[in-house]
């Protein structure tokens, strides 16, 4: 049986967790005292996620960077494939929260949209 440790990360409480599993399957998870933390360590066992957080370059704003987020969770096997897309990227003020960036970065499915507004010159 292997048994794998994971700090949650589902609510501020930062519980251990020991997860017990048998040829990939998850037999058991401990330590967690609340159900975010048993959804958390099945979902990070099995297939870990994550929101993916960065920069682009922007023309024409009061700012030269914009902060920019995946929508939602990748891959975590796909968090530099999401980076790399993101070199040579520069946008054109203004930039609003939730404009698309890139679609479908590193073919996730999952758009970069701005995470911070960038107003004109």
């Amino acid at each position: 049986m292997e048994k794998r440790e994971l700090i949650c990360i589902g609510c501020p409480m930062g519980c251990p967790l020991t997860v017990s599993m048998e040829n990939k399957t998850i037999l058991q998870v401990e330590g967690n005292t609340c159900k975010k933390g048993d959804s958390y360590a099945r979902k990070e066992v099995a297939n870990p996620t994550r929101i993916v957080t960065s920069t682009v370059r922007v023309k024409g704003g009061i700012d030269v960077m914009a902060a920019v987020k995946t929508r939602s969770d990748v891959p975590k096997t796909a968090i530099f494939a999401c980076i790399q897309a993101l070199k040579g990227i520069t946008v054109q003020a203004p930039v609003r929260i939730g404009d698309v960036i890139v679609a479908d970065v590193a073919g996730t499915g999952v758009d970069m949209v701005a995470a911070g507004n960038v107003d004109a010159i």
